[in-house]
């Protein structure tokens, strides 16, 4: 059993897995990672069994963590620029971290949810199915809130020294853009809109405001036009609900979404594309396109049959090649070495 002890917790710093379900009717929300494809790429890496492993979700502003017993870590999602005392490393791959060293982050580079997840998990209680945390009712994760400075957090796995540094192919690596398209299906209230306002939402840009947390992302464009009002009789929620409430701006539900709502879905953004979602800052962009529930779910199946080819593809890192990072006037330079006799 070792632990890690926060330093500095970062702007917002949670331990998440794939989340609580089977609880809604009860009215606790699903919660778990907002980027779901960043949180098993992770898991893979580290080697753990369940791909739905807890790891910790950095948004924005990364953690200060001292690692008190060697662990085996990955680090994926948005690229934080991570260090291990002061070195870089990259993200995308895992490696091994002796006892006494300090993982930290420089700042934010692309995307904007860092995960990091480690070898055995951690040892968090698990809370109704689930060890995320849902900070709203204080319940799961660890003593249902953010971590906080100098708490420590336990995981079981030491036993680390022949672990292997491995990386994923760089052909599977997404790709966070400030403009992207985001595959939806329609429905399943979009007979509430009028035809002009459907194809509003198709044809028109939607840019991201500052109205954005784990909760939801508030869009603003063009006015999609209801054919009444936004409103209806309260009904479940899914991850990537495009609720249009009766001023026609959209808003995207995510991993802290609310049980039921009352305003009109006119689509939802199939699971595959939500990565796209939770790496997007502010004044990012999306366009929408509508795809067929059938493609939805062939679209599924090829999103979960990666990560079995992601496992099977995991590549050794070369130890003579180092990265670094330089920094001069004002910009950072990545730099690659070449270690030879």
């Amino acid at each position: 059993m070792g632990h890690i002890e926060v330093l500095s917790p970062g702007l917002l710093t949670t331990v998440q897995d794939q989340g609580r379900f089977g609880y809604q009717q009860s009215g606790i929300c699903v919660s778990g990672v907002m980027d779901p494809f960043a949180h098993r790429v992770a898991n893979i890496l580290c080697g753990n069994a369940n791909l739905g492993e807890a790891v910790l979700e950095a948004n924005m502003m990364g953690p200060t963590l001292k690692f008190h017993a060697d662990a085996y870590i990955a680090i994926t999602g948005g690229d934080f620029l991570p260090m291990v005392d002061g070195t870089p490393v990259k993200t995308w791959q895992s490696f091994v971290i002796k006892a006494g060293s300090t993982l930290s982050f420089e700042r934010m580079n692309k995307g904007v949810r860092a995960y990091i997840a480690v070898f055995g998990g951690f040892d968090i209680p698990v809370v109704m199915g689930s060890k995320s945390t849902y900070t709203k009712a204080k319940i799961g994760g660890f003593e249902g809130r953010p971590l906080q400075k100098g708490d420590k957090i336990p995981f079981s796995q030491t036993a680390v020294p022949d672990k292997k540094t491995l990386q994923i192919p760089r052909q599977y690596l997404p790709i966070y853009e400030r403009e992207s398209v985001l595959r939806v299906v329609l429905g399943p209230q979009d007979d509430a809109f009028t035809q002009e306002g459907i194809d509003t939402f198709l044809s028109t840009p939607y840019a991201v405001t500052q109205q954005v947390d784990r909760m939801g992302y508030r869009l603003e464009g063009k006015t999609i036009a209801h054919k009444d009002k936004g409103d209806i009789i309260s009904d479940g929620m899914v991850m990537g609900a495009v609720q249009v409430p009766g001023q026609g701006q959209p808003i995207i539900l995510m991993a802290d979404r609310q049980t039921t709502g009352g305003y009109t879905k006119i689509a939802s953004v199939i699971y595959s594309d939500l990565y796209k979602v939770a790496q997007a800052k502010p004044k990012d962009v999306f366009h929408f396109r509508a795809i067929s529930i059938e493609q939805a779910q062939e679209e599924y199946r090829n999103w979960q049959r990666l990560f079995a080819q992601i496992s099977d593809n995991l590549l050794p890192v070369d130890k003579t090649v180092k990265h670094y990072n330089i920094y001069a006037n004002g910009k950072i330079y990545p730099v690659t070495v070449h270690e030879t006799d």
